[in-house]
This record gives C-alpha cells, structure tokens and sequence, in this order.
C-alpha cells in the first residue's frame, strides 16, 4: 500500500480548536479517509485532543504552528513584539508576517515561541509526524530557517509545503478566482524559496498540496473531481472536518463549512473513488520512512 504510485495524505487542521473540532477530526479517521491531524498546543481543547490522539495511535500527528489567531506558549514579557499582555497574538497575518521580517530583534522572540510550542507538544506525550503553520505561517522566511535549525534537536522530519495548482483548483469549483489567484500568488513564491532549504536540510514535503484554495469549503463533489486527477507520488489534502454546531468554530471561522467536510471524508463514495483509481491512503509518518 505504501509502495502505491499514487499516496494520498489527508490531514484535520485546528485539532484542539474545540471539543467540535476534535470531535470532527476523530470520527472522519474512525468512519473516513482523513489519516493525519495537525494540534494546536494552546488551543482550548488541546488537552483533549492530545487524550484523543493517544487513543488512536493510527493517527499521525503533528504541530499546527500558531504565530498568528492565537495564545503564545511562551510567556508574553519574553515575547513583546509577538503578543499583546495577555499572551494574544494579533489577528492580521499579513501585519504579522511584515512585522516579524522587518522588526529589530523579532527573530530571538519568535525563536523562543516556536521553541515553546514544540516543547509544549512534546509534554502531551505524543511523537512528531510532522509541522505545518496556522495561516500557513511556517513558510514565512524567518520562521521556516527558525524551524529547519530546530529541526534535528525536536525531530522535524517533514515539514508541509503548501503549493496548491491554482488552474486546477479554479477548474474544480471556480469561485472567489481573486483571493486564489492572491494567496496562490503568495505561496508560490514562499514555496519557491523554501524547496531548497528543506531539501538541503533533509527534511521531507509532500509532492503537492490541495485544500488551500478550497479551505472551508470542501465537499464530496469537490472530492470525487479531485480523486481521479491527483498526481503520482505523495500528495496531501488538508481540511476542517467538525462536528457542528461548535461555539468557538462559529466565532472563529465563520463561513466554514465543518459538518459538510466531515460528511465529504466520511462518503462511501469517495473512498470508492480512492479504489478504483488505485490511490492509497498513507499519513505523514509513511511519508517520513521514505
């Protein structure tokens, strides 16, 4: 199976958003296609996810950095310029990523949150599979060599490289074609400079990415179009399955669709689909062992 031409890794973003959240991720690895999650540490269900993960120990699990939309778990006097007093970071991504490039300084203080969100996910006991970025931070030039420099210390072996083909995303559902071509845009050029860095240093990416410009808003429509068109070699899909309804998702994400991609991974259909075009499910530890 892991010697298919065609691999598809399917990952659950926000693991420990909520207990809807988990809910969500856990039932779509149980009934579904979804193989990895990616754990916010200092989300507010975090603790539970970490319980849920130990439970199922088939479930690859990574770190969902968090350097924007979120609490820092390094305390706030040590990180001035990420957070505000209470340990928040700020809500504007784009202001972030200027903010920690340009900033006297910033680099010492963004180290040692990174640090403290590795250290953090460690403490639940769980093995690393993998990193990725909330907001898809972690591709941001200062984090990424922040992280390919911690990278053997905290056992950083794969790292999400997010290049989702923009063409064929706007062929399989054509809506909101400005902000794809936008974040499309910024991406290319964040993953064009991060290829060769993590290839230099060893560390493992998948071979395409899908779910970025669909984000929130994948279906089971969107699925089958995908299947029968996914690339050889690895391939990841990432998503935000949930049970609904779920206060802190509403607030947070309004416009996601969480209980439509949780019943999207969880069809019969689409894993039909996975069979009869010879795709095999693997997760990021397979992806890790080669």
């Amino acid at each position: 199976m892991v010697g298919a031409e065609r691999r598809l890794i399917v990952t659950g973003d926000d693991f420990g958003l909520s207990p809807g959240v988990n809910a969500g991720v856990v039932q779509a690895y149980r009934e579904g296609i979804l193989t990895s999650a990616s754990l916010l540490v200092n989300a507010p269900a975090s603790a539970e996810a970490a319980s849920l993960a130990h439970e199922h120990s088939g479930l690859a699990v990574g770190l969902h950095l968090a350097l924007v939309q979120g609490r820092a778990s390094a305390p706030p006097s040590s990180i001035p310029g990420l957070v505000g007093p209470q340990g928040d970071f700020s809500d504007c991504a784009v202001v972030s990523g200027i903010r920690y490039f340009f900033f006297p300084g910033i680099r010492a203080q963004l180290r040692r949150e990174v640090e403290a969100q590795l250290r953090k996910f460690h403490s639940f006991g769980l093995a690393l599979s993998h990193v990725d970025g909330h907001m898809n931070m972690h591709l941001h030039p200062v984090v990424l060599d922040i992280l390919i420099e911690l990278a053997p210390q905290y056992g950083i072996a794969v790292i999400r490289l997010t290049r989702d083909p923009l063409l064929q995303a706007l062929r399989l559902d054509p809506r909101w074609p400005l902000r794809k071509a936008a974040e499309g845009l910024v991406l290319w050029r964040l993953t064009c400079w991060a290829e060769p860095r993590l290839r230099a240093a060893g560390i493992r990416f998948p071979d395409v990415l899908y779910g970025l410009h669909q984000s929130g808003a994948i279906d089971e429509d969107y699925l089958r179009a995908l299947i029968p068109s996914l690339p050889a070699g690895t391939t990841e899909l990432y998503c935000h399955p949930g049970v609904m309804p779920d206060p802190e998702v509403e607030r947070r994400m309004p416009g996601y669709q969480h209980a439509k991609e949780l019943a999207a991974l969880c069809a019969r259909s689409v894993r039909q689909s996975l069979y009869e075009h010879g795709v095999a499910l693997a997760n990021y530890w397979q992806l890790r062992e080669g």
